[in-house]
């Protein structure tokens, strides 16, 4: 796959810490799910985290970023509240939806988020119109839309895709390719040989394809693609290769359920892009153990308090429950 060169030292060390945070929130998350405190669906991002931070690295506060129901790296590495997600994933009124979203509709404007749907390819569509309303109204800001490898098959990423390609709208659709749509393979979607970057090609659009669980590719090519959209030149797609260490939706190991290759989940757990990138660092001389001790001991102290806030914050009052809906 596609090398990379090193990013600044300053760069490389905030990479690594954003991709330890997400690793290890969601790995607390994981652990609290068994206890059903948590009731709404939950899709984790662990063994994807490097494509989110890579990305959201370059962007801007008050540039927007749309997600997919596996959300949850998306929304931390764009500036989301900790305390709020947690929140809303116990179904508390201090959550970022009100307690009444769960895991699969985050938010957060103040941040740039616009915001999570569970319907495959659905914020798509959302990400562009967020983009064209922008430069509508004279001030284009950059539309970041991620969503999986299953979304490539709705009709709604074709006509986004094209629409933005013509209207040459400031967007970087990002695919994180994990190789599989519940329980099935690319292999069952896909004729033998396509690769997903040649759908965005086909519509015209700056495309390129790399190893996502690779931290300084996913840098590279997001910087390239982000200076593309943001130079006016129009959209931009990136396929990022990676994948999906526990079941589709639940914190659980599914690999009894036989639909994953002999062999294949290893080869991707040897490729961990925590793993991969602390090795690296270290090998550069960047960080210590001693480093990497204190970051974990800085990032479990503030999943201890968002846990805490979480936990003790009320559930919303029954007046609340139509309330933020179209119609009464």
């Amino acid at each position: 796959m596609t090398s990379a060169p090193a990013p600044p030292p300053d760069v490389a060390r905030r990479l690594l810490r954003g991709i330890m945070r997400i690793r290890m929130i969601e790995g607390r998350i994981r652990d609290l799910y068994a206890e059903q405190e948590m009731r709404c669906p939950t899709h984790f991002s662990i063994g994807q985290e490097a494509a989110a931070v890579g990305v959201c690295a370059h962007l801007r506060r008050e540039e927007q970023v749309t997600s997919a129901h596996r959300s949850h790296a998306h929304y931390l590495a764009k500036g989301g509240d900790l305390k709020a997600m947690l929140a809303e994933l116990y179904g508390k009124a201090t959550g970022c939806a009100a307690g009444k979203g769960g895991s699969m509709h985050l938010i957060d404007l103040a941040a740039g988020f616009l915001g999570a749907v569970p319907i495959v390819g659905s914020t798509i569509s959302i990400g562009v119109g967020a983009a064209l309303a922008s430069v509508l109204q004279g001030a284009p800001i950059l539309s970041i839309v991620f969503f999986g490898d299953g979304a490539t098959e709705t009709g709604v990423f074709h006509e986004s895709l094209n629409f933005a390609a013509v209207q040459k709208l400031p967007v970087v659709m990002v695919c994180e390719n994990n190789l599989y749509s519940v329980l099935s393979p690319l292999a069952c979607r896909h004729p033998a040989g396509r690769e997903l970057v040649q759908l965005a090609q086909g519509h015209g659009v700056w495309a390129r394809q790399g190893d996502g669980n690779d931290a300084d590719v996913v840098y590279a090519l997001a910087g390239e693609a982000i200076d593309h959209a943001r130079a006016g030149r129009g959209p931009a797609f990136l396929e990022l290769k990676t994948y999906r260490w526990l079941e589709h939706c639940g914190p659980l190991d599914d690999r009894h359920l036989g639909y994953r290759p002999p062999g294949e989940y290893e080869a991707w757990m040897a490729r961990d892009p925590l793993e991969l990138y602390t090795r690296r660092l270290r090998d550069r001389g960047l960080v210590t153990g001693a480093d990497l001790e204190s970051t974990a001991g800085e990032v479990t102290a503030e999943i201890d308090d968002a846990v805490t806030f979480a936990r003790s914050s009320p559930f919303p009052p029954r007046d609340q429950l139509a309330a933020h809906l179209y119609a009464s």
